[in-house]
């Protein structure tokens, strides 16, 4: 019996609590919000995206919707929930505050400014303004109709393109200046329609057999960390741990319960499935998981490979090997009982969240459509009695903000192609496995402690300022057990405070790996939810939580923190760039400490390109002030092939200059024209076609394809950058180091 090709699509919707308890820190009760983002994401990215789906009635999916996202989407539905930033669009333009008209200049451009801006003239001419003026001359210059329309602006880009047909909505974003604060209010009042419509729609879809809805622990935790801390050392031996071990394994299924409860009030049902938070698991959360009743979770293909020991590689064009061990459920066995997971497809998943939104719409679609073509094809070939599931699981709120429109276009072609595919049939989660139950097991005990990040728990522990935050959560959880009066019933105060605490997004942001604009309001929110726990057990706060848990600087060297997507035209677009690795050149010892011409190199990839950027001091010029010549050479690390020398004179006899490369990039910084070649026998290079792209403006941008490198994903490379005067070496950079390249 031959099968189509199952596939079960899983969009992840959450927001972490930025309600604040409370908790002594200076805020008034109209701003008990300190963030907008459930206010914005919820106009923009969760009712959209069932409503498009509701077009196409043969695909099924699956919406995993967290309560603490559920909470607050009620709290500005009923009109009682205000962050400063609603605060500030309702209030009128000549009652503005000094404080407030900084506030709004520093942030109200948070959003990617090509897909949310830039398409809006008056929106960008604001947007223009502070990028090439600055912030001190907006401040100085802008007059109340400049306030009001960014105010007005910043509210309407974040409503989905989906809407525009409103009447109301057209005729604003028409209007496109000259807003009033009744138009501000009628906006605030369009958004809170939209967010009226979010759970009944997921529950109309549900029921009708289209949608299955899914929960995840009471505040998005990550259980296995609430379990034990040193669940951190299953995949990281070495990890450096906080001062104080967390074990709360209590907490669990208080978790569980809240989510569980909450689910059936809103839903009308009981929940089969949970999204494990940051799909996290571990052999120590399954008993309460399966005790609950939930019948299903999901995870990364890194924890299946850690539990089976076997490492997913991937072909040329990026499809698994060995797919009939990703592409089906396992059965989870335990004393308790069993539990059905399933586990995702890392890179198609991550090709929707940081790759397709930079391909035009329609080849994006066609990509991953021919991605599961070719395992369907696969399927057939193995002649598999059992039926494949390809699951695809990701956030489903914050990638959009990439795509065009939104990413209207992109799921409107991959629908209408998933419609069309015979061998291709897209279901929930639960009716694949009430129809194909799992065969294959897994003795609960061997499942790998791991998250969907590398398989580890390293982005919510082991760095200094995560581990210290874990410690400030320590001393208020034995705090908190020390008043055992203080019940969820007659203290329910302590505990949601505790429970927000728990929440994955604090851990997310401290220390390295992760930053955002708003860096510093995450760490006081998380402390404002610590302090909660103190005063509603009328205990002294601890000195220490009034004092943030790091110092939140700029960074300067530090490798990637996620995939980049830049605009290659040598203007060098801090949005583009700012999730690039960043190297500090002129300020280094060395052959370019001198004239420190060069003065910063960024660096970064997504599934189609390597980035390169060099940032150069103002008013220089190629060949005048520095070398006219850039070479780029890849070195192969623990791989066999041809390799040759640079082909440079005068180049010194030291590491890294004296490796053999495999390919080499050159860049004529005055024609910006380049040259690509691949080493061959007898030390030669062979001239090799490239679709490389160079921009030589305020800085230069580079962009290599992968397909020029020929290199499988998964796969790690090296780098250098060297300067040369007519073939004649002149410097190199980084300085006595090699880039660190990993392929996605």
């Amino acid at each position: 019996m031959s099968h189509p090709l199952y596939i079960a699509f899983i969009w992840h919707q959450h927001q972490p609590l930025y309600k604040s308890p409370g908790s002594g820190v200076s805020l008034s009760p109209s701003q008990q919000y300190r963030l907008p983002w459930v206010r914005l994401h919820g106009t923009k990215d969760y009712l959209d995206l069932v409503l498009l789906l509701e077009r196409y009635p043969k695909l099924h999916q699956t919406v995993n919707l967290v309560p603490s996202l559920i909470l607050q989407l009620e709290d500005y539905i009923a009109g009682t929930a205000f962050d400063p930033y609603l605060t500030a669009s309702l209030t009128p333009d000549e009652q503005l505050t000094q404080q407030q008209r900084e506030f709004i200049i520093q942030h109200f451009f948070d959003a990617n400014h090509h897909t949310l801006i830039d398409p809006h003239p008056r929106y960008a001419e604001l947007y223009q303004q502070r990028q090439e003026k600055g912030q001190a001359w907006c401040l100085a210059n802008w007059e109340l109709p400049d306030y009001g329309d960014l105010l007005a602006w910043h509210n309407l880009a974040w409503i989905d393109p989906l809407f525009w047909d409103d009447p109301e909505i057209a005729t604003w974003l028409k209007q496109g200046r000259n807003f009033t604060l009744s138009d501000r209010q009628r906006i605030y009042s369009k958004q809170r329609e939209i967010l009226s419509r979010i759970i009944p729609q997921h529950r109309k879809m549900q029921e009708a057999g289209q949608l299955e809805v899914t929960t995840t622990p009471y505040t998005h935790p990550i259980l296995p960390l609430l379990a034990d801390t040193n669940s951190g050392r299953v995949a990281v031996p070495n990890m450096t741990l906080p001062k104080q071990r967390f074990q709360w394994s209590e907490d669990i299924p208080r978790h569980l319960r809240k989510a569980w409860n909450f689910y059936k009030d809103r839903f009308g049902q009981i929940p089969r499935g949970l999204w494990p938070s940051e799909q996290s698991v571990s052999p120590a959360i399954l008993p309460d998981i399966i005790n609950q009743g939930y019948k299903w979770i999901c995870s990364d293909e890194a924890v299946l490979g850690w539990t089976l020991k076997h490492f997913f590689h991937r072909d040329g064009a990026g499809n698994v090997q060995q797919p009939e061990l990703l592409y089906r459920p396992y059965r989870l066995q335990t004393a308790e009982g069993d539990l059905s997971i399933v586990f995702r497809d890392h890179r198609l998943s991550d090709l929707i969240g940081f790759t397709y939104s930079a391909m035009p719409a329609k080849k994006a679609a066609a990509d991953l459509v021919g991605h599961l073509q070719a395992i369907a094809k696969m399927q057939r070939e193995s002649q598999s009695e059992e039926p494949w599931l390809v699951t695809i699981a990701l956030d489903g709120e914050n990638c959009w903000e990439f795509y065009p429109e939104d990413g209207k276009p992109f799921l409107e072609a991959l629908y209408q192609s998933l419609s069309d595919e015979p061998h291709l049939k897209l279901v929930t989660v639960s009716e694949f496995l009430e129809e194909f139950p799992a065969t294959a097991t897994i003795p609960g005990g061997q499942l790998h402690s791991g998250s969907w990040v590398d398989g580890s728990f390293t982005t919510w522990i082991g760095d200094p300022a995560k581990n210290r935050a874990w410690d400030y959560l320590t001393e208020a959880r034995v705090m908190l057990a020390s008043h055992p009066e203080a019940t969820e019933e007659n203290n329910p105060e302590a505990w949601e405070a505790l429970y927000a605490a728990e929440g994955s997004d604090w851990f997310w942001w401290f220390g390295a790996g992760h930053s955002s604009n708003q860096d510093a309001i995450f760490d006081g929110l998380f402390r404002e939810h610590l302090f909660g726990i103190y005063k509603a057990l009328n205990e002294p706060v601890p000195p220490y939580l009034k004092q943030p848990v790091e110092v939140h600087e700029a960074q300067t060297n530090h490798t990637p923190q996620g995939f980049i997507h830049p605009v290659i035209d040598g203007k060098g677009d801090e949005q583009d760039w700012d999730k690039a690795g960043r190297i500090e050149i002129g300020g280094a010892r060395g052959t370019m400490h001198n004239s420190s011409v060069i003065q910063r190199l960024w660096y970064g990839v997504d599934h189609l390109n390597f980035y390169v950027r060099l940032d150069f001091k103002g008013g220089v010029a190629p060949g005048r002030d520095f070398p006219a010549e850039l070479n780029l050479l890849w070195f192969y690390p623990e791989k066999t092939m041809v390799n040759s020398p640079v082909p440079l004179a005068d180049l010194p006899d030291a590491a890294p200059l004296n490796y053999h490369f495999h390919h080499l990039l050159e860049v004529n910084l005055l024609t910006q024209s380049i040259q690509f070649r691949e080493a061959g026998d007898n030390y030669q290079w062979h001239p090799r076609f490239s679709r490389a792209q160079v921009a030589l403006n305020s800085c230069l941008e580079l962009a290599v394809p992968w397909a020029d490198l020929q290199v499988p994903p998964d796969y790690p490379l090296r780098l250098i950058l060297v300067l040369a005067d007519e073939g004649r070496f002149c410097n190199y950079l980084p300085e006595n180091a090699l880039i660190p390249i990993e392929v996605p």
